[in-house]
């Protein structure tokens, strides 16, 4: 793959910059003069910009944004090793850019979308990611040492994404890492106070809290089977009690009813009793008045004159015995008894004729009265009747009405209830048997509530206990995971141990000799990083010289760059051959330009155009101002 041109519209403190690129380029510029922006805007058209701080004090979106301009823009044209070209224009205010081939058709629909960056086109052409890219093909200043294990971790790079296209990381930081997340974060059967030794002594713990318990519990189920076959009898029976209450309703109306007719026949039978009496004294009085007061005042009258003739009787005797010598005067008193008598016998006749009279009106009024009176009871009587008449009308349509919306409601048992004589008394039973299941399930409440404390211990338990033992299923699992990826891990190391690192020590100690001129022959990678001298002692590249270090590690990346990609990707060099002395500079040049690798080399000295000069390779230079 060469990268032909890039173009940038807007980019930091760069504005309308355009750069033609060969195999061999030297862009050179004084420091701050945009070396670095030049070599991130290539990284960001390929990838993206980033608007993560990623360990930075600023994220790269906000480092290169333009300050004095709207536009954030640029494209790029490279060739693929099967000579396709393609164009690229992105701004980077937006997250995908537009793609085109060499026919200038659009094919940014072609490549995969990653949900944060964007398309993925470049990743899908040569198969390599924005950090393995970072960590292989360009070489900044300051990157010159290796830290412990990196050897390993693209040794690794190699393997996977030269089989799978997936970046993988370093064995021994993952074994260490699952080891460390193993113990910390779940634990181990001989560890202490670990979550998984934490988890299984609270099972422990709740378990056996829930024996002792167990009779508790077992109480509660045995009261609340009972409770519950109470409420369903309470149910049952105030079902039942609802039933009898409509019923005694309307049977009670009835009765309501049935009491107004008795009243109302009560004053019937008074009435007739009254009217009985009346004719009664009609017949008596027409039978016997007149003779009645006859008698009675014959009776008076005998009485009154019984006592004037003993009187006159008296007198005369007195009148004998005290003037014997008065004849007149006894002529005189003795002829008042007769005229007595007379006036007494003529006074009685006449007082007989107006007696008679008097009763004959007497008479009359009061037969008059009495066929009143029982006219108007007969009357009353009438009016009675008919309104007995009425409510026995009104009770029978009633009770079809209320009898036939009681069976709707209810069925048959309305019929059944309503043979039977006694609903009175199944209802005060039916009423009793509830009060009696109130007063069971009240007792049995209380003793839930005694149990409350015991059983809400149990809850608590048992819902700690399921906590528990979901915690520690998620751990054993986690055990599980992380023993089976170190299993996974140290399988798939060992293989790559045996297959690809003796071909990759290979590789990387022929790169070194040319590098070096001859003085290094082999390199071997073992835990680390050695240099075989002449002597065949095994020297740790820490020990070395920091242009020796800067060489084995341009090396090392020669050497992986072949694996990680299916094109020969170009070579970006940042300032790479500061420590570099002129010797070692032109023996590097002179390698890094036999190789089918585009090179782009960022310098702030003339040292590379020098070299390049000396040793007669063509290249192309670009000054930035």
């Amino acid at each position: 793959m060469k990268i032909k041109k890039i173009k940038i519209n807007s980019y930091g403190k760069i504005n309308n910059k355009n750069i033609e690129l060969n195999k061999i380029n030297i862009i050179y510029g004084k420091n701050e003069s945009g070396k670095s922006t030049i070599l991130n805007f290539i990284i960001s058209m390929f990838y993206n910009i980033s608007k993560n701080k990623n360990g930075k004090n600023i994220s790269d979106y906000d480092k290169y944004t333009p300050w004095n301009s709207d536009e954030f823009s640029g494209n790029i044209e490279y060739e693929l090793d099967n000579n396709e070209t393609f164009y690229v224009y992105r701004n980077f205010n937006k997250k995908n850019p537009e793609i085109y081939n060499a026919n200038g058709e659009d094919i940014s629909g072609n490549f995969g979308i990653d949900k944060k960056s964007g398309s993925t086109f470049f990743s899908d052409q040569v198969m390599i990611d924005r950090d393995t890219l970072l960590s292989t093909v360009i070489n900044s200043q300051n990157e010159t040492k290796l830290d412990l294990g990196m050897q390993n971790l693209l040794i690794q790079k190699v393997a996977n994404l030269a089989d799978s296209g997936n970046e993988d990381i370093s064995y021994k930081k993952a074994v260490g890492k699952l080891d460390k997340i193993l113990l910390t974060e779940v634990g181990t059967e001989k560890s202490q106070d670990r979550p998984i030794n934490i988890a299984r002594e609270n099972i422990m713990l709740c378990e056996k809290e829930l024996d002792n318990l167990h009779n508790a519990k077992s109480h509660k189920y045995k009261i609340e089977e009972e409770i519950n076959e109470l409420k369903n009898s309470l149910k049952d029976k105030k079902h039942n009690q609802e039933i009898y209450d409509e019923l005694n309703t309307f049977l009670i109306n009835d009765k309501n009813e049935e009491e107004k007719i008795k009243l109302r026949k009560d004053i019937i039978n008074e009435n007739n009793k009254k009217i009985e009496k009346y004719k009664n004294e009609k017949i008596e009085l027409e039978k016997n008045n007149l003779e009645k007061y006859e008698i009675k005042n014959i009776d008076k009258n005998k009485k009154i004159n019984l006592i004037i003739l003993f009187f006159i009787i008296l007198i005369n005797l007195i009148i004998n015995i005290f003037i014997k010598n008065n004849l007149i005067l006894k002529i005189i008193i003795f002829s008042l008894i007769p005229i007595w008598i007379i006036f007494n016998l003529l006074k009685n006749k006449i007082n007989n004729f107006s007696l008679k009279n008097n009763n004959k009106i007497l008479e009359k009024n009061n037969l008059d009265n009495l066929n009143l009176q029982i006219e108007l009871l007969n009357k009353n009587n009438n009016e009675i009747q008919e309104e007995i008449n009425l409510i026995n009308k009104n009770i029978q349509e009633n009770q079809r009405t209320q009898k036939d919306k009681l069976t709707n409601k209810y069925g048959n048992i309305i019929e059944e209830l309503l043979d039977n004589k006694n609903i009175e008394n199944i209802t005060k039973e039916n009423k009793q048997e509830i009060d009696n299941l109130n007063l069971e399930l009240h007792k049995l409440e209380i003793d839930m509530e005694y149990l409350e404390p015991q059983l809400e211990k149990i809850i608590d338990l048992e819902e700690k206990l399921s906590i528990e033992n979901e915690n520690l299923e998620k751990l054993e699992n986690s055990s599980r995971i992380c023993n089976i990826t170190k299993q996974m891990l140290e399988e798939a190391y060992n293989e790559m141990k045996s297959n690809i690192t003796p071909k990759f020590n290979k590789d990387l100690s022929k790169n070194i000799a040319k590098l070096s001129n001859g003085k290094y022959t082999k390199i071997i990678l073992d835990d680390g990083i050695y240099v075989e001298l002449d002597n065949g002692r095994h020297i740790s590249i820490e020990n070395l010289s920091v242009g020796t270090i800067e060489q084995i590690y341009l090396a090392f990346r020669l050497s992986v760059i072949d694996g990680i990609s299916k094109e020969s990707m170009p070579l970006l060099l940042d300032e790479t051959f500061a420590f570099y002395d002129n010797e070692r500079l032109e023996a590097t040049l002179q390698t890094l330009c036999n190789v089918n690798n585009q090179l782009i080399i960022f310098t702030c000295t003339n040292r590379e155009k020098e070299a390049l000069d000396k040793i007669g390779v063509a290249y192309n230079y670009c000054e930035l101002q």
